[in-house]
């Protein structure tokens, strides 16, 4: 080795050891620099209990909040802020210890964590849009979500939120863009927050002529996306479409985008919230108030001869495709199986062809006495075993555990079902103003 390549080589060997200690030097500095993560969930619809926060990894640990007696602890959302725009954070879910002292129930041992663990959770800097995480990665009973972003807050979730504050915002935002549509207060709940409705119909057909629809989401808080859905029912419902204008010119609807508001508002599940869940109460004498008012608009549809489509809408298991819940056939007479199975082949018509794809299996599953012990509270059933003979009533669960599972892709499913709603009640012959 001549000179030449000696001085040459100690040269680049200097430059890499400095640029290397610069690099020490900016990290060090950085990480001095950064200021601590803190987690806030002081607003509406937040839920976060057991935080841990590692500012050195830049990791928090978390357990989703809600109190037990209020339904399924598995709805999580907070805000984080302290994030230096650039750098990556860890979220590190554990699976809640929760447990009620109801002998027996769902949470006599704590909830499987896998109701609580998205593939991919849910985040926004700006709160009203919301975007997938990558996937996390399962360890044990432990998810952790990472996120790298150019900001200086977050706002992270099991799902996309849906507040009550948000469906507010939806119905009287959007009773001033159409003259069809009349934002109605269902009613009170038991905590005393309004309960907003959606009533839309168009022109000067009678009300006795009329098509009668019911569409209802969240009777369980945690499951938002199902308020997406309802959303997604009502723009299509109130756009510009010839199919959109015929079925409110032929149909009165009723959107009911959150019914458990009072869950929803605090961050509580719902899901067997004591003593028994919304979807669980549709009984001689209802707990909640939701479900007494929603009851009573309902009869009278039924009194009126044209309770025609009731949908009930839910999130599934985690594992779960978009699927009907129906009420078993040796439970019903014709027409209404006949006319159910229509409804449900012209929905997973629809439904099933959506892109990005939203998996949907064309095959329901069935409810009744072997299903749960209050099965004849459940809403679809009793309205299913208390309507018209032609009613359709029906539970839609709309797949959550998904990578398409998004605020857009719940508002493509709600679209496609009023479209499907439209293109079953145009089938079915014009109502004479008798029954």
């Amino acid at each position: 080795m001549n000179l030449s390549t000696i001085i040459n080589f100690r040269g680049a060997l200097q430059d890499r050891i400095a640029a290397f200690g610069m690099s020490i030097s900016m990290w060090f500095a950085s990480a001095v620099a950064a200021e601590p993560l803190t987690v806030v969930s002081d607003f509406e619809g937040a839920s976060v209990k057991g935080v841990e926060i590692d500012n050195a990894a830049r990791r928090i640990s978390f357990m989703p909040g809600g109190d037990p007696e209020r339904g399924w602890p598995c709805w999580w959302y907070f805000r984080v802020n302290g994030i230096t725009p650039g750098e990556t954070i860890t979220l590190r879910l554990r699976s809640s210890t929760a447990t009620t002292a109801k002998t027996g129930g769902m949470l006599a041992k704590p909830l499987a964590p896998v109701w609580a663990m998205p593939e991919q959770a849910t985040y926004s800097v700006d709160g009203k849009n919301w975007l997938h995480t990558e996937k996390g990665t399962k360890q044990g009973e432990e998810m952790e979500y990472s996120i790298k972003l150019d900001a200086a807050s977050v706002s992270v979730a099991w799902g996309p939120p849906y507040t009550p504050g948000m469906a507010a915002k939806f119905v009287y935002g959007l009773v001033g863009k159409t003259r069809c549509a009349k934002a109605v207060e269902l009613c009170r709940s038991r905590e005393g927050r309004a309960v907003p409705m959606l009533h839309v119909q168009e022109g000067e057909l009678p009300k006795e002529q009329r098509f009668g629809i019911w569409v209802q989401a969240r009777q369980h808080a945690w499951e938002s996306g199902s308020s997406w859905v309802a959303q997604g029912f009502a723009e299509w419902l109130t756009g510009d479409g010839a199919d959109a204008a015929w079925l409110r010119q032929h149909a009165e609807i009723h959107i009911v985008p959150i019914m458990d508001i009072d869950n929803a508002a605090t961050g509580n599940g719902g899901k067997d919230a004591q003593p028994q869940d919304h979807n669980r109460d549709w009984s001689e004498k209802p707990h909640w108030n939701e479900v007494v008012a929603a009851q009573r608009s309902v009869t009278e549809l039924i009194k009126e001869g044209r309770m025609d489509v009731f949908l009930d809408l839910h999130n599934p298991a985690p594992g779960d495709p978009t699927f009907f819940y129906i009420l078993d056939n040796g439970l019903l007479k014709e027409p209404m199986i006949t006319l159910r199975d229509r409804f449900i082949q012209l929905a997973y018509g629809r439904i099933s062809k959506i892109e990005p794809l939203i998996p949907m299996s064309n095959k329901p599953k069935t409810t009744g006495p072997a299903y749960h012990p209050l099965w004849r509270q459940i809403s679809a059933n009793w309205v299913s075993m208390n309507g018209n003979p032609h009613t359709v009533s029906l539970c839609l669960e709309t797949i959550w555990n998904y990578k398409n599972s998004t605020a857009d892709g719940y508002r493509a499913v709600g679209a496609n079902l009023a479209a499907a709603v439209h293109e079953y009640l145009a089938e079915r012959p014009a109502r004479m103003g008798t029954h």
